[in-house]
Parts: structure tokens; sequence; C-alpha cells
């Protein structure tokens, strides 16, 4: 098991303690961004709600962020149109990209989803290049059961 994977199995059950028999979906939002942030040391950690027809910012780690995103608009707006996670190596090469903070390199969106369609959104920003990979996929995507299903 690498160091990575060692993290996210600490960061699962660190989670699922944080969660169970909370009902409150900004609370566990919030928990969930903080454990993350605190565990893996990433430089943006947060969540994005659906609300009408844009993303609206919810709990999350780090600095400020944009507070409003347009469906189909930058990563997230992508992942939420597409209903699909979406990595990104280099966030400079991905079309459209919201520049929130000139810090972040790459990104990692993973789309919440109830009933067949996306709620909000777990998006993960580095400041490296080429951070994120199919074991960050994996974990954060078990890690979000507790919210929906992750797509």
């Amino acid at each position: 098991m690498t160091e990575k994977e060692t993290k996210y199995q600490a960061l699962l059950q660190e989670v699922e303690a944080l969660t169970a028999g909370e009902t409150d979906e900004i609370a566990n939002m919030a928990n969930i961004a903080a454990a993350i942030h605190a565990r893996m040391g990433f430089h943006w950690t947060g969540f994005y709600r659906v609300v009408g027809d844009e993303l609206v910012l919810g709990p999350f780690q780090g600095p400020v962020a944009c507070t409003r995103i347009r469906y189909g608009r930058g990563v997230c707006g992508t992942a939420w149109k597409e209903g699909r996670t979406l990595i990104v190596p280099d966030v400079e090469q991905f079309p459209g990209h919201i520049a929130c903070s000139a810090l972040s390199r790459s990104e990692i969106v993973i789309p919440i989803v109830r009933k067949g369609a996306v709620v909000a959104e777990l998006d993960i920003d580095s400041a490296e290049l080429d951070t994120f990979d199919a074991v960050d996929e994996h974990y954060l995507t078990v890690l979000l059961t507790s919210l929906g299903s992750a797509a």
C-alpha cells in the first residue's frame, strides 16, 4: 500500500466517525472538507452546491474562493454538465479554467449525485502539477457516499 493510500485509509475512518449519525448535509460537508484538507495537505478543499442554475460555494478550507460558477463553466461547471469526475493535471491547459487562486496548478472535481442529478461537488485544488490520479478518485468517491453517490 502506498503512503497516499495509507493516508486515505485513515481519512475514511475519520470521516466515518465524523459523519456517523449526523443528518445535516452542510455540517457533514464542513467536517469532510476540514478532514481532507488537514490530512492530505491540499491547497484548497471544498464543496460547491447546485442552487438553481449555478454552483454556489459551500463549506471549504483554504484561501478565499469563487462564490458562484455557471453551468458548464470552468472545471467545476464542466464536471456538473458532464456528470462525471474530472482530473485536471494542469489547470492552465483546461479550456475556460476559472482561476480563483493563481497558486492552483491541478484539480479534481467529483460530482455528488442523487436521483440521477448532480446536487453538489467536491472540488480539490493542489499547488503542484499532476497531483491527482485514480487513487484519489477512488478514495474520495468512497468518502462521499455519506452525501450521495459520486459520479
